[in-house]
């Protein structure tokens, strides 16, 4: 079986994204990577969440690392009888799951695919860490071969020699887009605005797009105006933790902003992902505040005075007349038309069907 992180960069591949051998689970810690490549050892599925939780892997990392963190509940519960196994599984999956509020529903299906390819396995007698770990690598190939998907819908927007600018780390999408450009000669130039406050795009994104080969500039997060118009931006394009059915896409929190900067300077807001059916408007959504002292300093320096407050929202919301499509695997969708994404058959992302092939 071929895997679908061939060609891509160093920390899209699954092993270094996160990883079950032996009893334990091994996390690439995206918190100082590129600056120090290591890994955070998890003994526990517990661990594994916590890991989610203080944001060890982000973006669609948390998604391997919790079917990885499933294997390692098997693992622990190997001993026990049929039904306790099936028992522990079912609460591994559930806190699991729940260990950033406003991705749960995706992280459902993930560790719910997870338990059915354990259920199985415990029937026919096989080792069920192997058999998760097996399911997920398959997992991952369908979820990256159905991006690759949405990468070459999303560069035919990219002009041969376009400026693109992104928001945050977008995973899988930004290798295939890069793969995809690549191969169709486009010259792009990437640029980067460095998300505060762990500097996803200056640490994650722009790391990607130069162990690929791209020509990428990072920028603060105040420069998306500036950059725009003195760079001319041909397009600006995100990932999303939530795309609700009403059209409302919910990012890291920024990508709002500057879809406002974007839609002013007419600069057209593709946003890549498939629609998500837990979400049917967009009130289905928590927005996940996180601890605000962490926005008082920058990698560890504080940078504000004793006293002062912080606040930290991890996302926020872009209404649907900011976004000028959302790019699929099935093609390019109307934010207001994302129904018909489903109505034509189609299964989405993250979908119960195709996590437990």
């Amino acid at each position: 079986m071929e895997r679908a992180d061939k060609g891509l960069a160093f920390m899209l591949q699954y092993e270094n994204v996160a990883w079950y051998d032996a009893g334990e689970v091994r996390i690439l810690d995206r918190r100082v990577y590129p600056g120090k490549i290591e890994f955070v050892t998890c003994k526990t599925h517990q661990e594994v969440t916590q890991a989610i939780t203080d944001m060890v892997t982000q973006s669609a990392g948390p998604y391997t690392a919790a079917a990885m963190g499933m294997a390692l509940a098997a693992y622990e519960c190997r001993n026990m009888t049929a039904a306790e196994q099936v028992a522990y599984l079912e609460k591994a999956s559930y806190t699991i799951s729940h260990a950033r509020p406003t991705t749960v529903q995706r992280m459902k299906l993930i560790t719910e695919g997870c338990l059915v390819a354990a259920k199985q396995a415990i029937l026919e007698g096989k080792d069920v860490s192997q058999a998760i770990v097996d399911h997920t690598v398959e997992s991952n190939n369908t979820r990256y071969n159905k991006i690759e998907k949405m990468a070459k819908y999303l560069v035919d927007m990219f002009p041969n020699n376009g400026a693109v600018m992104t928001q945050c780390f977008g995973e899988t999408i930004v290798g295939q887009m890069l793969k995809i450009a690549r191969q169709q000669g486009k010259n792009i130039r990437l640029f980067c605005p460095e998300t505060r406050p762990y500097f996803q795009g200056a640490r994650l994104t722009a790391t990607v797009g130069h162990d690929m080969g791209f020509d990428v500039t990072v920028i603060t997060d105040n420069m998306p105006a500036f950059v725009m118009q003195k760079e001319k931006i041909d397009v600006f394009t995100s990932a999303a933790d939530a795309i609700c059915l009403d059209g409302y896409v919910v990012n890291k929190v920024g990508t709002f902003q500057i879809a406002i900067v974007a839609k002013y300077m007419g600069v057209p807001y593709f946003v890549s992902g498939a629609p998500d059916k837990g979400h049917p408007t967009v009130d289905t959504i928590h927005i996940e505040m996180r601890d605000p002292d962490f926005v008082l300093q920058a990698m560890g320096v504080r940078t504000a005075c004793q006293g002062v407050k912080g606040y930290y929202p991890s996302f926020d919301i872009t209404p649907p007349h900011l976004v000028s499509g959302v790019v699929t695997d099935a093609g390019i969708f109307s934010p207001y038309d994302l129904h018909r994404y489903f109505a034509s058959g189609n299964e989405g992302e993250y979908t119960q069907k195709d996590l437990c092939v």
